[in-house]
């Protein structure tokens, strides 16, 4: 009666594993269920968090195409599967972490490759996906303010030269029809 449970299980670990961007196991040994309640509302709405057990998520890992996270499903084990950005769960749970430390980060995977705890914080350091493409944004704003700036400075400068010139040959052809003070005086 339990293999069709298990079989069950197996199939919707194995559709998480295929649907999320990125997987991260942790140890949550010692956190209440209220700890727990507040670490799932800290992961934002694009995770999910699930204590599984270790056999039948293994199996469930390695159907999905995930054989990197074979040393990790040793002790209690829950699973953050991530569907949306990855950097802001990382970030919700290493703040978590960092106020209850018997969260322990094992690690995970990050389309399709292995990370480790330390990557995880790493990944967590990151800014939003958002902010980095905000600054990309801008930074090609800039870029193509920059390489207008550059086209327009030629024609700017010929403008200015024409200008000049136009001013000069006024001034040279306005002089040479009046006669000077001087000259003026001479004539009378």
């Amino acid at each position: 009666m339990a293999r069709p449970d298990k079989a069950a299980a197996v199939a919707e670990l194995t559709d998480k594993f295929r649907s999320s961007n990125a997987a991260v196991l942790t140890e949550y040994r010692g956190l209440t269920v209220a700890q727990l309640k507040q670490l799932r509302r800290s992961l934002g709405e694009n995770a999910q968090y699930a204590v599984v057990k270790n056999t039948l998520t293994k199996i469930a890992a390695n159907e999905a195409g995930i054989n990197v996270l074979d040393d990790l499903f040793a002790g209690p084990t829950a699973v953050a599967f991530v569907t949306g950005d990855p950097v802001e769960s990382a970030k919700g749970l290493r703040d978590f972490a960092k106020d209850n430390p018997n969260l322990i980060i094992k690690g995970g995977v990050l389309d399709g490759k292995a990370l480790s705890a330390d990557e995880i914080k790493k990944l967590a350091d990151l800014e939003s996906r958002e902010v980095l493409l905000a600054k990309l944004a801008g930074g090609l704003k800039a870029s193509m303010a920059k390489a207008a700036a550059t086209f327009q400075a030629p024609l700017t400068e010929f403008v200015r030269t024409v200008d000049a010139l136009r001013e000069k040959r006024e001034a040279e052809q306005g002089g040479a029809g009046t006669p000077a003070p001087a000259e003026a005086e001479s004539a009378e």
